[in-house]
């Protein structure tokens, strides 16, 4: 059985219809890749798996849990597409205070503050107000606080827009790095090189999946020799 499971989904604000019949299935320990244009509706995808809003139709189950479910709040780690810190705290404050959000003893969260800085090589900026830190640093604290708790499924809307290609690639290491502790990654992408990079992708595009699979398979499926030459096969585009 798929760790994540979309069953069916579609949604609408009012009459736009943003979603329509979503299914996939996610395997555990996978970088599963949402790939599409902005306004594909990823980001209302993800914001349902997380449980931020609810479909119109359809069941979102994470480990057999229907979504949503407080059970679920310690299993799943998110990152928006915006950092959500506090400017005028230090990164130790502003990770201190989402530990206390997931009920963390004081001495495990101290710890565990240290562990995931150390993750994101943010350790030596322990105590440096987040309105110094540059944009990069800022997406890598964001990280820092989805990890902070230990989820066993990490979801991150966009977490490499406006970094630079070399962070970008140090992320994508970390990625992987946490992949082998078992942990599952969905992640939003519009860059068709970070499409490479996940072990299965849907590609979406206005609402819809028209294609899924891993990037070998979909570039055999349809005889091309790169992702973005399969979305533009599937949507259309030539």
């Amino acid at each position: 059985m798929a760790f994540v499971e979309v069953k069916g989904v579609s949604h609408a604000f009012g009459k736009e219809k943003v979603l329509e019949g979503i299914n996939l299935n996610i395997e555990e320990g996978k970088i599963f890749g949402l790939l599409g244009p902005s306004g594909a509706g990823k980001t209302t995808l993800v914001n349902m798996i997380v449980g931020i809003l609810d479909p119109n139709e359809g069941d979102i189950f994470i480990d057999s849990k229907r979504v949503p479910s407080f059970e679920l709040m310690n299993l799943t780690g998110y990152m928006a597409q915006s950092d959500a810190l506090y400017q005028e705290l230090s990164a130790r404050e502003n990770l201190e205070f989402m530990g206390s959000i997931y009920g963390l003893k004081k001495s495990e969260l101290q710890q565990r503050i240290k562990s995931v800085l150390q993750t994101v090589n943010l350790l030596d900026h322990l105590d440096k107000p987040v309105e110094q830190f540059s944009g990069g640093m800022k997406r890598r604290l964001s990280l820092a606080a989805s990890l902070l708790h230990q989820p066993k499924l990490l979801i991150l809307d966009e977490p490499t827009v406006g970094i630079d290609p070399v962070l970008r690639q140090e992320i994508w290491d970390e990625f992987r790095s946490l992949q082998q502790q078992g942990i599952t990654i969905i992640v939003t992408t519009h860059v068709m090189d970070e499409a490479n990079k996940c072990d299965e992708l849907a590609l979406l595009r206005d609402g819809e999946v028209m294609a899924q699979g891993s990037p070998h398979q979909l570039m055999d499926a349809y005889d091309v020799q790169s992702i973005e030459e399969v979305f533009l096969t599937v949507g259309g585009g030539k």
